[in-house]
């Protein structure tokens, strides 16, 4: 099924542009946007500025906008929750003390 939704999407769309990712960005006649992500589709993977032009909140493609980056700004990470490089605080112990659940006075 995903197969034939990304062929329909080539066949029948424009590409639009590739963020730095790989992800690539397509706009179909009826002005529908769509991506199709490089690797494991997580739509954490859209840097700020296409997902800006993916909701519709900017008609400027980011590939044709300067895209000049100040010394503050971090690279964009995707959505790093489950995996080994999570964000653990440092004195984090998970609790592994048993508990006795609350049960209601009869």
């Amino acid at each position: 099924m995903q197969f034939i939704s990304q062929l329909k999407i080539k066949l029948f769309s424009k590409l639009v542009g590739v963020d730095e990712f790989g992800n690539s960005y397509y706009q179909d006649k009826s002005n529908k946007r769509f991506v199709v992500y490089k690797g494991i589709a997580e739509p954490s993977k859209i840097p700020p500025h296409w997902h800006c032009w993916i909701h519709y909140s900017s008609d400027v493609v980011p590939s044709k906008i300067d895209k000049h980056k100040y010394s503050w700004q971090k690279i964009h990470l995707p959505n790093l929750t489950g995996t080994k490089y999570a964000y653990s605080p440092k004195d984090f112990k998970p609790r592994l003390q048993k508990y006795d659940s609350w049960k209601p006075n009869s």
